[in-house]
């Protein structure tokens, strides 16, 4: 094994370490206090500063280090937008490096771009447009870039207080089917156990997640989970270079010579994981691998899930996962020689069209073992950004149930609408078609992130008033306007007064404090501009929307919210307290209404392409969310435009490696080169955003309103 992994497809992260710090050398002081007392503003792991409550020891990743410049780049020059035609030849990338947004702008209809503004002038044109705008046509996204649980709930609240349900968050598009399933049959859409239950585990299975690549640190845990003995499997299409083998620089001995991760591969077909699982499911009740003590105890619905997994066909099963009986049995037995398990998943199982159906097999395979309430065990859906766990749990999203309406009507003395709220995509539908007057975009890029952007740009379009609240340009903000448009400029969290909380993965809400140093123009923290924005539109009613500070959110959100009690008391640094426990449901009662985890009927419908086709799902490289970094990517070597492909269908198709091709799918095209790649045959990967030209505005899973983000294509050589 050569040293440093020399001679590998590797990330270089000494050298990628010492660039960061030459990108931001004119504020090195800032980017240092931000790393030291900052908690991350990039996956939901948590660390706060340089440790966490995992491992003791400093963490630190690229994912936090690449997204530094976004907090100490200088202020961008406001006249570059005064045509904002010039501007749209750049790429996002280059439109982020323009710098930071430091005043209001304002373009009204049919000017060629932006004017600076005031912010007396900002806030009079949103309030003249909440004054009078139809609640039912007003609507109100956030997404999830270093956004606070303070600036979620001001949000929410601020649509309600309109008279709203139209509001949703960035989660709906990575981890809707994981909340939609696991609060119907658990009662929380959350992990059940904490990351340290991970170095105590007898098996770690990741199921369509890459976390070397979107969760580095993680990388750190699995080390010290090996050290104790620690299996690691992978159900996965790909089989991820990152879970074979990561050098992990802040352990001297996986910095020098790699840790080699993964010990299983079970490899299965984009979107097989439903079979697979159901295959798992049947398998465990074929060889007397249920723990029948939890499930009696603890679970109900057993029954019917089991005499529907028994009735299912394994030759049905194993066309539909791509995997053979034996892999899945192989797999049920893993299971039961380890009983310790702790089940991770991420985006290659809830984008599907099938997404929250899939969860619910998972589920019933961890029930089956009974791995929720038990140390050391447990399900996790594990978060790629610092915003998306606490954003729905303090209310930003459109579906309010009874009990909650009733809470938050006597909390702030008015009442909750009554009527449904749009998630993400409907708005979209919603604004496309004209149903849209006021837009209110906080963060996010819908050109870049949803399907069909010729759908999102006309709903960006068509809004009598559009506003985006971000601390960066991208293009979505240069999309002409039938009506007028407004940016408005925000402040980091390391810049907000009174600092902020994000809550993690593992369910810990952890405060991050307001970081000495430069301000950006007279950019205001998101939470104060709801705020003032509905109080100038409504001065009779202020005193029911205004805050005087993010300690007052904190607190109202602890009468607000039940699970978030104790918010109130975090505001220093390392303050942080986890909901549920470090076990969630260690009582063995769930959050359900009958206190049982509920097991659910499910049925495998999703089969191989067919002959002549290739199933394609997209993929993330070095970048953030829609944010690409590098042109290539560091643990895969595969380029931006690359077409990962298996060699057997290589040979099969009499193509090279490198050959130019056209994929083709109901929806559109994309141009890009063949790359091999250890991928279960009949099935391919590219990256997104690029690849999403392939992809269909209207495939969505029904239950949780999340888009599918794969697509079944033809492959044309150029």
């Amino acid at each position: 094994m050569s040293i440093f992994g020399l001679g590998h497809q590797k990330p270089h992260h000494y050298l990628e370490m010492a660039r960061v710090a030459w990108e931001n050398r004119d504020q090195l002081p800032f980017a240092w206090r931000i790393l030291t007392d900052g908690v991350c503003d990039g996956c939901a792991l948590g660390t706060s500063g340089l440790s966490d409550w995992t491992i003791e020891g400093t963490h630190l990743c690229m994912v936090r280090l690449e997204l530094m410049r976004l907090n100490t780049a200088p202020a961008l020059d406001p006249s570059i937008l005064t045509d904002v035609a010039s501007l749209r030849p750049h790429s996002s990338k280059e439109l982020r490096q323009f710098g930071r947004l430091p005043e209001p702008m304002l373009r009204r209809r049919g000017e060629r771009g932006f004017l600076v503004a005031t912010w007396d002038e900002a806030l009079d044109r949103v309030a003249e447009e909440l004054a009078i705008v139809d609640p039912a046509r007003a609507a109100f996204y956030l997404t999830s870039r270093g956004i606070t649980n303070e600036v979620y709930y001001a949000a929410q609240k601020a649509a309600r207080f309109l008279g709203t349900n139209h509001v949703d968050n960035s989660a709906r598009l990575c981890h809707a089917a994981s909340t939609s399933a696991m609060k119907t049959v658990l009662g929380y859409g959350a992990s059940t156990c904490s990351y340290a239950d991970w170095l105590h585990a007898d098996v770690i299975v990741f199921f369509g997640s890459n976390v070397t690549n979107n969760q580095p640190v993680t990388a750190k845990y699995l080390h010290y989970a090996k050290k104790n003995g620690a299996r690691i499997a992978s159900v996965n299409t790909y089989r991820e270079p990152g879970l074979a083998r990561y050098w992990v620089p802040s352990i001297p001995e996986s910095a020098l010579f790699g840790t080699a991760l993964a010990d299983d591969w079970f490899d299965v077909n984009t979107g097989g994981d439903l079979a697979f699982l159901t295959g798992v499911f049947r398998a465990l009740l074929e060889l007397d691998g249920v723990d029948e003590t939890f499930v009696r105890e603890r679970t109900t619905g057993f029954a019917e899930a089991r005499a529907a997994a028994l009735a299912s066909d394994w030759g049905a099963l194993e066309r539909d996962s791509g995997a053979p009986r034996a892999r899945m049995q192989d797999f049920a037995r893993l299971l039961i020689d380890k009983p310790n398990a702790i089940f991770v998943w991420s985006m290659g199982l809830t984008q599907h069209t099938h997404g929250v159906e899939t969860i619910k097999a998972l589920i019933n395979v961890g029930l089956a073992r009974g791995l929720p309430g038990r140390p050391n065990r447990g399900l996790v859906p594990i978060r790629g950004h610092s915003g998306v766990q606490g954003g729905a749990e303090v209310g930003c999203a459109p579906k309010v149930d009874a009990d909650t309406a009733a809470r938050w009507s006597a909390v702030w003395d008015f009442p909750v609408p009554t009527s449904a709220g749009w998630t993400a995509s409907e708005m979209i539908d919603a604004s496309a078609n004209g149903g849209v007057d006021l837009f209110w975009i906080v963060g996010g890029n819908f050109l870049e992130t949803l399907p069909d952007a010729d759908r999102s740009a006309r709903a960006l379009r068509r809004p009598r008033l559009r506003i985006h609240q971000d601390i960066v340009l991208s293009s979505s903000m240069l999309v002409d306007g039938d009506g007028d448009v407004l940016i408005l400029p925000a402040t980091t969290r390391y810049e907000s007064d009174g600092g902020g909380t994000e809550t993690s993965t593992e369910r810990r809400i952890i405060f991050s404090p307001e970081i000495r140093g430069r301000r950006i123009g007279s950019a205001k923290p998101e939470w104060w501009v709801f705020g003032e924005a509905m109080a100038r539109a409504f001065p009779n009613r202020r005193n029911y929307i205004r805050f005087d500070s993010a300690g007052d959110i904190r607190r109202e959100i602890a009468r607000a919210v039940p699970l978030y009690a104790g918010i109130e008391t975090l505001n220093a640094k390392g303050d942080q307290v986890q909901w549920g426990g470090p076990t969630l449901f260690a009582d063995g009662r769930f959050a359900t209404p009958d206190g049982k985890a509920h097991f659910s009927v499910t049925s495998a419908r999703h089969g191989p392409a067919r002959a002549g086709h290739f199933q394609v799902s997209t993929r993330r490289g070095k970048q953030f969310n829609s944010m690409v970094q590098r042109d290539v990517d560091p643990l895969t070597g595969a380029r931006r435009h690359d077409v990962l492909i298996s060699a057997e269908d290589l040979a099969r198709l009499h193509l090279p490696d490198g050959a130019a091709v056209r994929l083709t799918s109901d929806s559109g095209s994309f141009t890009g080169t063949l790359k091999s790649a250890p991928m279960a045959p009949g099935n391919l990967e590219v990256h997104w955003p690029e690849g999403m030209a392939l992809l269909s505005g209207s495939a969505i899973d029904p239950e949780s309103m999340e888009p599918d983000y794969n697509a079944v294509v033809t492959i044309e050589t150029l």
